[in-house]
């Protein structure tokens, strides 16, 4: 509801962002816990304004709870914290005010059209000349042609294009997207974050959820939730390179038996097959190249350095925390 229509009902307008905060997000130890199922665990994160931050992890990590948790829409048990300079916990409704949020389902009403459900959400959320903001977002999202055609009958691309539309009519300054891109095919997904890249050069700050290692490497920063913990949190550069995992490529005749072989050995952490060749890693050096040294003798192997990808770092991450639970 806008200011304006708070000052008729006899309220005061709520307090907007505090713009001159380097932080549009900044939390610490936020915890959640759903009868004895604890969902998140001492969550601590920062994200800088203008910034696009990748939050990853696995189903059920916690990723969605803490996004909740950020607007307002979910009070944490312990922790506190801020979102775009305001309280999460006594200023929820204010925060909502100013943040865009896209939920992993598609939400906006089937049975109208492209351009009747934008001019209800302008409405909904008081903005000037809804008709017209519905017509600017229309053309600004590649929409033209598709206004009069019910959101119900749009593909998942154009679904989720029409859901981004209805998430930035208001002029938000936070975005917070929960794995918009889901089951949406390549093409579309470059497309929106072609937008999503627009959006944060305009000042708007973007937190994505998001299972795609593609779509992390795309991001300023990321963080890795899992079992309701954060794991990890930097510039992709600056998380591969705090993993201290060590990676070779072998390739062979027959990979899928090499690469059962090679999960039995001592020192070897990290197996997975590659078309014709099979990744391998651990983070002790010395027991790796000990266990690549067993196959030496082996001539039709060859044995190559390789770099950990950000997808080894997580497959990493979510095992050693795995066995923490043990």
């Amino acid at each position: 509801m806008s200011a304006r229509l708070e000052r008729v009902e006899g309220r005061a307008p709520e307090p907007g962002p505090a713009r001159g905060v380097d932080y549009a997000i900044d939390v610490q130890g936020l915890s959640k816990s759903f009868g004895a199922n604890r969902v998140v665990r001492d969550l601590s994160m920062r994200v800088k304004r203008g910034q696009i931050y990748g939050f990853l992890g696995p189903n059920g990590s916690g990723k969605t709870t803490t996004i909740r948790m950020l607007c307002g829409l979910l009070t944490p048990d312990q922790g506190q914290g801020t979102c775009l300079g305001m309280d999460i916990l006594t200023q929820g409704r204010a925060i909502r005010r100013h943040v865009g949020y896209m939920t992993q389902k598609f939400s906006l009403y089937a049975d109208l059209s492209v351009r009747e459900n934008l001019e209800f959400i302008a409405r909904i959320y008081g903005v000037p000349d809804a008709e017209a903001a519905a017509a600017d977002a229309i053309v600004s999202l590649g929409l033209d042609g598709r206004e009069l055609q019910l959101a119900g009958e749009l593909s998942g691309g154009w679904k989720q294009r029409l859901a981004l539309g209805a998430c930035i009519l208001p002029s938000p300054q936070l975005l917070l997207l929960d794995e918009p891109t889901a089951g949406v095919d390549p093409k579309a997904r470059r497309e929106f974050w072609t937008q999503i890249h627009d959006l944060a050069a305009g000042g708007v700050t973007v937190l994505v959820s998001t299972h795609y290692m593609d779509e992390a490497e795309r991001c300023h920063e990321i963080a890795y939730i899992a079992y309701g913990e954060l794991l990890a949190q930097g510039t992709v550069e600056e998380v591969v390179a705090r993993s201290a995992l060590h990676m070779w490529r072998v390739t062979g005749p027959d990979p899928a038996a090499l690469a059962r072989e090679l999960m039995q050995q001592p020192g070897i952490e990290l197996v997975a097959p590659f078309g014709t060749s099979v990744h391998v890693g651990g983070r002790d050096r010395a027991a790796l190249e000990l266990a690549i040294a067993r196959f030496s003798t082996r001539e039709e192997l060859v044995w190559r350095p390789d770099s950990p990808s950000l997808e080894d770092v997580f497959i990493d991450l979510i095992n050693r925390s795995r066995d923490g639970l043990r």
